[in-house]
């Protein structure tokens, strides 16, 4: 399955969503190429759009190579890839020094993209977490396990494209993954789209901005 672009991915992925409508669920998306994703799905399940800031720790001198991530927030949360640790041999500090910069970074998306706006709560509710495919998974894990200390009531992974041994190695971290395709071989996520440009921070913005413009106002917003 070939997508024409992360809108046309989203819009699919909603179609396979469409019965959590009911449920009132609260879409995550994870930056930068998630939020076009998510965008569609929280407009066809007229659901709020909200980020999870999570960022991969890579490894210094092969920074494709995932040694853990980290999620933003009040207490950062950091896993670590104790595989690719164990070889590397990195020192403490520095794997530290490599937390604390991409954290600046998290910090800094939050500033640009959400400003003073108010987070969504997660806990008791159905929350679907978007991005436009996972290829090792590592950042993906982050966010669940960050989210999953925030007590949702059902934790679903919703992705257009992933290998079937990355879902499968998520898998105790959700409750439901809906995956459009897991074909093999799998060699990157842009080999499913055609346009896969890197998403920039302007482009987050503004679909941000569209999405909070187009949704109907809830309830608790009118009063």
């Amino acid at each position: 399955m070939i997508y024409e672009n992360r809108a046309e991915a989203g819009r699919r992925l909603a179609a396979a969503l469409v019965q959590y409508k009911k449920d009132d669920p609260l879409i995550l998306a994870l930056p930068r190429g998630g939020v076009a994703v998510a965008a569609e799905i929280a407009l066809a399940l007229d659901a709020p759009l909200d980020l999870i800031l999570v960022r991969k720790l890579g490894v210094p001198w092969q920074p494709e190579l995932a040694m853990g991530a980290v999620v933003g927030g009040s207490q950062p949360y950091v896993v670590r890839n104790e595989d690719i640790l164990s070889q590397i041999h990195l020192p403490e500090e520095q794997f530290r020094a490599i937390c604390e910069r991409e954290l600046d970074e998290i910090e800094r998306r939050r500033e640009l993209y959400l400003k003073e706006l108010p987070r969504a709560d997660i806990a008791g509710r159905t929350v679907i977490v978007a991005d436009d495919g996972i290829a090792t998974g590592a950042t993906t894990r982050a966010a669940l396990l960050a989210i999953r200390k925030q007590t949702p009531r059902w934790l679903v992974l919703a992705v257009p494209v992933a290998p079937v041994s990355t879902l499968e190695e998520l898998s105790p971290e959700t409750d439901e993954i809906v995956c459009l395709s897991s074909p093999e071989p799998f060699y990157s996520i842009g080999q499913f789209y055609e346009d896969f440009h890197q998403v920039s921070d302007k482009e987050v913005i503004a679909i941000l901005s569209q999405v909070r413009a187009s949704q109907t106002p809830r309830r608790e917003d009118a009063i």
